[in-house]
Order: structure tokens, then C-alpha cells, then sequence
């Protein structure tokens, strides 16, 4: 397995997705063969929303991917922990920031929303509502600006991986001697494809 190889895995798990020709695989099958032990090829961070769930729009098999999930797809130390664990001991090729269109948690960061344990959340993905400069008119950059939170949600896959690359040692020189690819994507919540960004 290379990281070219797992990229190429997911983006033809997503052509079936997309098509709805999901691989012929027995999943109790899968429970027994992986019942003393995982090798998965990637490592996929995304968001908690019900709609992106990784194994089903990469149309992946138990044991095939880790699947690290948090609210606005960012990354924290603990988040980095078993990034470095899925890639470092655990041996996946492949790391994927996959952000989605549409996504509430930048909707929230768009609005700066503020609840409870949630503002602690958002505050983490507002850097991104930052560094998107357009529409510099103030009533326009809010949720209600598909088109601006959609390009939040991208400016937030690339800082996330950028965080990962600064703030983890040992996936920055993994990435660099060639043991793994750090790549990000987003899902389009209106017709399934994912769109990495190579």
C-alpha cells in the first residue's frame, strides 16, 4: 500500500457511492477477519454531521479506514494523538481533512454563534471566517451566504491541515520521507462526490 494507492481506494469508493454500486462485501466476513487485528489504509478526519459519514461516501468495509470525527473537522492535541497512531503505529498511508458543503459548524463560526461548550468549539473554526476576505461587506458574511460558508468550510480543510503539519512532528517528517500523503477534500452534501484538492 502507497499513499497514492489509498487516495485512489477512496476516489473510486466514491465513484460507487456517487453510482450506487457499493463493493460486494460480507460484513460479518470482515468481523472475523479483523477480529485480532486492523490494517487500514487511511485516516479520515471529518465532520459529525448524519449526512458524511466516511465509510459509506468513500464505500469502505470494516478495517478498511479510521474514522476521527468532530464537529468543523479541525484538530486538537487529542485529535492529533490518534492521527499519530492510525499513521505511525497503526501503519494507514493516508490522511484526509474531509470538510462538506452546507456544514452547521461553519455556519455557526460564520455567525459567531456562542452556547455553552459550543463557543469553545466555534472559536476554534473562526480563524478560517477570517482568513476568507470576500465579501468584505459585513451583511454578507454570515450562514445565510451559502457561497461564503462553503468557501469558509474549504479555507477551514486547509488550515486544519496546516495545523497538522505544524503541530504534529512525526506526521510533518512522515509526510516529508513519503510514508503518507496529508491531502483535504470536501463532500457535496447535493450529490455526493468528493473533490480533493491535490
Amino acid at each position: 500500500m502507497t499513499p497514492e494507492k489509498a487516495l485512489n481506494f477512496l476516489k473510486e469508493g466514491n465513484e460507487r457511492f456517487q453510482n450506487n454500486l457499493k463493493a460486494n462485501r460480507n460484513l460479518l466476513e470482515q468481523v472475523n477477519d479483523t477480529s485480532e487485528g486492523q490494517f487500514p489504509f487511511a485516516t479520515i478526519l471529518s465532520c459529525i454531521d448524519s449526512r458524511v459519514s466516511a465509510e459509506l461516501v468513500f464505500d469502505q468495509g470494516l478495517g478498511d479506514i479510521f474514522s476521527i470525527r468532530i464537529a468543523g473537522n479541525f484538530v486538537n492535541e487529542d485529535i492529533l494523538g490518534s492521527m499519530e497512531f492510525g499513521c505511525k503505529l497503526a501503519g494507514t498511508k493516508l490522511i484526509v481533512v474531509l470538510g462538506h458543503t452546507s456544514c452547521g459548524a461553519i455556519k455557526g463560526a460564520c455567525d459567531h454563534a456562542r452556547l455553552g461548550n459550543l463557543t469553545a468549539l466555534i472559536n476554534k473554526i473562526e480563524p478560517a471566517v477570517e482568513a476568507v476576505k470576500e465579501p468584505a461587506d459585513e451583511s454578507l458574511r454570515n450562514s445565510k451566504n451559502l457561497e461564503f460558508v462553503d468557501k469558509v468550510s474549504e479555507k477551514n480543510v486547509l488550515l486544519t491541515i496546516d495545523n497538522v503539519r505544524e503541530k504534529s512532528p512525526v506526521l510533518a517528517e512522515m509526510e516529508k520521507t513519503g510514508e503518507i500523503k496529508i491531502i483535504g477534500a470536501m463532500y457535496d452534501l447535493s450529490n455526493g462526490e468528493v473533490v480533493f484538492y491535490e
